[in-house]
């Protein structure tokens, strides 16, 4: 989030000028100098507040991610977010997963076509439920057909599901999943999923985790702003 903190300044003042210490993505401790700005008084004051609330969060976000992704390493899952995002600040916080090693999962609803719970049973259960869909969907766009227990499994993969999500179900039946599904379509697992937990998920064989906390409960990374007059 650092080209976005020093972005508040330049839109304060044009004369504004920094110099970065530290790059984007570095591992940073304590006492660290991220950067030093050069401004006017009234530019570094009014934009402090704004550029540090952006970058302690999306920091907050990459740090989190950075974690999740070296808890998983030597497995196939990829760490992703999800839609759970701020109002206003999604493009910011799927930046910051990127930035921390992560993937995106959709922008928006657009992005793919997601078929949940509440689809499902409104349809009158996951054939019927493909079926409707995938007369309306373009040759771009993937079908994810999210999943609560084995049997639903079968269904989705028999339904032609490009990704099936596993949703809250514990690691033995997603290891079966994995079996069962034998690399037909992508495997999602999501629900409930926290740090205690991460790796044993991830040793299942699933291909994606998804952790909505990454973006809507991280918590921020201490950073201040120190003035000194020259």
């Amino acid at each position: 989030g650092l080209e976005v903190a020093l972005r508040v300044f330049e839109l304060l003042d044009p004369t504004f000028s920094y110099e970065i210490r530290l790059p984007e993505g570095s591992r940073v401790a304590y006492g660290d100098i991220i950067a030093e700005l050069e401004g006017s008084t009234r530019c570094l004051l009014k934009g402090e507040r704004t550029a540090l609330n952006l970058l302690q969060h999306m920091s907050g976000v990459a740090s989190a991610t950075d974690r999740y992704v070296r808890l998983v390493e030597g497995t196939r899952a990829a760490i992703t977010d999800t839609r759970k995002t701020l109002p206003g600040l999604r493009a910011l916080q799927k930046y910051a997963v990127t930035v921390g090693g992560g993937k995106n999962h959709r922008f928006n609803l657009s992005d793919g076509a997601m078929l949940k719970d509440n689809h499902i049973d409104a349809a009158g259960g996951i054939p019927q439920a493909v079926a409707a869909i995938r007369e309306k969907l373009g040759h771009m766009v993937k079908l994810e057909v999210e999943t609560r227990n084995l049997d639903e499994v079968r269904q989705a993969l028999d339904a032609g599901a490009d990704i099936i999500m596993l949703d809250n179900m514990d690691c033995p039946s997603m290891a079966e999943a994995v079996r069962i599904v034998d690399g037909r379509a992508l495997l999602e697992a999501s629900g409930g999923i926290r740090e205690e937990t991460l790796r044993p998920v991830a040793e299942t064989g699933v291909d994606i985790i998804s952790i909505g906390a990454l973006t809507h409960s991280v918590t921020a990374l201490d950073i201040s702003m120190k003035i000194q007059k020259i």
